[in-house]
């Protein structure tokens, strides 16, 4: 293939786009979608996890070998396949990687653990597991048993087989010679390298570090230099053979040193362009040592979402959360640091409180009674996900100062503590490190943002849920910190992780200008009425908004993302203690949506209302995001509407049959001069994105930096606008304030330069000289809430040689 884009790929990608790789869209799918990619304006290709992983898994995150690219994910020759196919579209290639944890629920999958389990602590593959040998006497202990050992045993369900020791379908290797002489399956369990116990164990009990408290994903210590070459065998050649031109890291803050991990990979790698999946916390700055190229764009996200969200709406739903949690008996107002300093305790007590009992073995003698405690309480006040000391120091003098606030009673253990948490060379230290990410995740992301449920789209993975709302100048002052420090650092709006598709929150965030209109309707739903309610005031707060966010919404993903949210929050039900009476009214509340006309008409009244300015609100999401500083990503799909709800739902099949029919209909179209309308269509977001992506990898000059540009008149508050270096951004905020006080009026921007065009209109736009180069708004904004100009000059960034569209002219 030849054109403008042949030729080698650039260091850094001027965007990606995000692939899913599975069994049932494998490496030679992808490859044969890189002509409708490079189509789209796509820069490079970003490709999930293709090392080995359990079979069946769709997200290869569980990773079950180090030594070849998947079969099940089409092999060696499909990532040949891709390579190729994006190289000669000028391309490049991502790819995911997994270096912190592997998958270890099927053992007979993954021969490093296998060799564990039979060997024990004299397997070469010993050293690659964090496992404390001393606590369980040299055994592995594997929480797999719904009962005793000897319930299982005598059950039938444990048994010698085949040379194996199996539970149900878990299968294990036995010893060698230790089942020979005939003995019964108990004592045979008795004689192996590993311990089966009942699963309600793992919590305290477990001996070996997992991924959070994921006991199927064993964690393991690339710090080991011949640990990081065996793991990393595979994904070096990559690079060096020229198959992958990128590499995104999965969760350093799992690993013992990140930043010596990123130095090893940089020198294996000859410096590649990397990014690692780090959650930074406020104005948390990335370690500005470590050797990447920046984040997968979470921080971006939450700047994105924010900046249309209305700071007048915060008081009011401030007054309805509190209300429902009154009612429902949970309290009344509550602070976010309160929140979340009770559900990371939670947790550190809970299901990661063997991690809290392993740090305390690790303590030098004589250990303090209370050691476990004030740890727990350490973790539970740790500002940001971890510290990477020497650096971050200041982090846990925090988290001690709040814990000693908190618990007055262990400020002296605290003291004690603190010289050896301190210390970079103590391995408790390290330690303590790893576990405050995996506490910071389980408590906030995964219990609390269930549970804070006045917006919710602000809790999303990246974000501070407390920060309502930013203005335009706090917009502004965040992306030029970003394109001073991290200007190939990744933004994204949607990913296989977060917990809503963007356009969900889109139409959620209009909520925040209309609280009142939103108040009545929930209490209308809630109503015997209505569709009733679950018990629970704030739950029945986020399962409408994700209901009426992502309407229509087929059922059972209605009820899937019900079940899911419920038993994260841990407030009414949860997975360890399902609470079935709560969860019968949950369904039934989610059955009378579809099923009561009355309920039905109510939920398609409210959207009716508010999809518009939520569709305002998606185009203006997707061009701040693929035009600010930074690589913008687009998650598979999400050139269209994207109102998926949590994973799985996020990882469903993407039709990319429509997606190519409707970007080659768009682009004959606009050929005649012919506009998509901006309504549910979405044709009208395939244009703003191929347009953007077009013009950032055609003239990547006109993205070079960052310029906020003034916007004068009386509806001024409603409009963003920079300049990016020749490339200009014009987005809409706030749009139901906006049509309330009747429009853009006489408001303008003031933009530099002659006659530019508007790629996505083809427009030609004339700033008034006399005027201080202004474009009044309510002539760019007449199609579209979005606008995204560049010199006249530059040439055809839209890619298909489209003439001005009707009604061109000057605007």
């Amino acid at each position: 293939m030849t054109g403008r884009n042949a030729g080698p790929a650039a260091r850094e990608p001027r965007s990606t786009y995000r692939l899913q790789v599975r069994p049932s869209f494998d490496l030679h799918d992808a490859a044969a979608l890189v002509d409708y990619l490079s189509a789209l304006g796509v820069d490079w290709v970003y490709a999930s996890p293709i090392l080995p992983s359990r079979a069946g898994s769709d997200h290869g995150y569980d990773v079950v070998g180090h030594d070849r690219v998947d079969d099940s994910r089409g092999g060696a020759s499909g990532l040949e396949a891709l390579a190729d196919a994006a190289h000669r579209a000028g391309l490049g290639v991502l790819v995911d990687i997994v270096p912190n944890h592997v998958g270890v629920a099927d053992a007979a999958q993954n021969p490093w653990w296998w060799s564990l389990l039979e060997l024990g602590a004299g397997s070469p593959h010993a050293d690659a597991f964090d496992v404390d040998w001393a606590f369980t006497a040299g055994r592995v202990r594997l929480p797999v048993l719904g009962g005793t050992l000897e319930e299982a045993a005598a059950a039938g369900d444990l048994r010698v087989e085949h040379g194996e020791l199996r539970y149900f379908e878990h299968r294990f290797p036995l010893a060698p010679g230790s089942a020979d002489d005939g003995a019964d399956v108990v004592e045979v369990h008795g004689r192996q390298h590993y311990e089966l116990v009942g699963w309600q164990r793992a919590d305290a009990e477990l001996n070996y570090r997992r991924f959070f408290a994921v006991n199927e994903l064993a964690g393991v210590r690339v710090e080991l230099p011949e640990v990081f070459d065996a793991t990393h065998v595979e994904i070096v050649r990559w690079v060096r053979e020229g198959l992958a031109d990128g590499l995104r890291v999965d969760h350093p803050d799992g690993l013992a040193r990140p930043g010596e991990y990123l130095d090893r990979l940089a020198a294996a790698t000859g410096g590649a362009y990397v990014l690692v999946e780090k959650i930074l916390e406020g104005d948390e700055p990335l370690p500005p040592h470590w050797r990447t190229d920046g984040t997968t764009g979470y921080d971006a996200l939450a700047d994105v979402d924010r900046v249309l969200v209305d700071p007048a709406g915060e008081a009011v739903l401030d007054a309805l959360d509190a209300r429902l949690r009154g009612e429902t008996g949970i309290g009344g107002t509550v602070e976010w640091p309160e929140l979340i300093h009770g559900t990371k305790r939670g947790i550190a007590d809970g299901i990661l409180r063997s991690e809290v009992l392993r740090l305390e073995r690790m303590l030098p003698e004589p250990t303090p009674p209370d050691a476990a405690d004030a740890l727990a309480e350490l973790l539970a006040c740790f500002p940001v996900y971890r510290s990477y000391l020497p650096a971050g120091r200041e982090h846990l003098d925090t988290a001690a100062r709040l814990a000693r606030a908190h618990r007055p009673d262990l400020s002296a253990t605290i003291d004690a503590l603190l010289p050896v948490l301190a210390d970079p060379s103590s391995p408790v230290a390290v330690r303590f490190q790893q576990t405050s990410g995996m506490v910071m995740a389980k408590g906030v992301e995964d219990t609390a943002f269930y549970r804070f449920t006045r917006l919710t789209s602000l809790t999303e993975v990246g974000g501070d849920p407390s920060e309502f709302a930013i203005d335009v100048d706090r917009f502004h002052e965040r992306q030029l910190r970003r394109q001073s420090a991290w200007p190939h650092s990744m933004t994204t709006l949607s990913t296989h992780d977060t917990k809503r598709g963007e356009d969900v929150r889109a139409r959620i965030d209009v909520l925040s200008e209309l609280p009142q209109r939103w108040i009545d309707e929930l209490e209308w739903l809630r109503s015997d009425r209505g569709a009733g309610t679950t018990g629970d005031g704030p739950f029945d707060a986020l399962l409408w908004q994700a209901i009426v966010g992502a309407w229509p919404i087929e059922r059972e993903r209605a009820h899937a993302y019900a079940e899911k949210a419920s038993r994260e929050a841990s407030v009414s039900t949860r997975w360890t203690a399902p609470d079935a009476a709560f969860e019968e009214r949950m369904h039934a509340v989610i059955d009378r949506a579809y099923d009561d006309a009355s309920v039905r008409a109510r939920v398609d009244g409210l959207v009716e209302a508010i999809a518009p300015a939520g569709w305002a609100n998606a185009l203006s999401a997707k061009l701040l995001q693929l035009t600010m500083p930074g690589a913008p990503d687009v998650y598979q799909g999400a050139e269209l509407w994207e109102t998926s709800l949590v994973d799985p739902d996020n990882r469903r099949a993407v039709d990319f049959g429509l997606r190519r029919r409707m970007l080659a209909d768009l682009d004959a179209a606009a050929a005649r001069g012919e506009l998509p309308g901006v309504d549910a269509s979405a044709a009208a977001k395939l244009l703003v994105t191929s347009r953007a992506l077009r013009a950032r990898r055609d003239r990547p000059d006109l993205f070079t930096r960052y310029r906020p540009l003034e916007v004068v008149g009386d509806a001024a508050a409603h409009a963003i606008a920079f300049d990016r270096g020749g490339a200009v951004t014009v987005a809409t905020r706030l749009p139901v304030g906006l049509s309330q006080r009747g429009g853009w009026g006489q408001t303008a921007v003031l933009v530099r330069g002659g006659t530019m065009r508007d790629v996505l209109t083809g427009r030609r736009v004339e700033p008034d000289a006399d005027r201080g180069g202004s474009v009044q708004l309510s002539g760019l904004l007449a199609t579209y809430p979005v606008a995204l100009l560049v010199p006249e000059a530059s040439g055809d960034p839209s890619g298909d040689g489209a003439t001005p569209a009707a009604g061109g002219g000057s605007a």
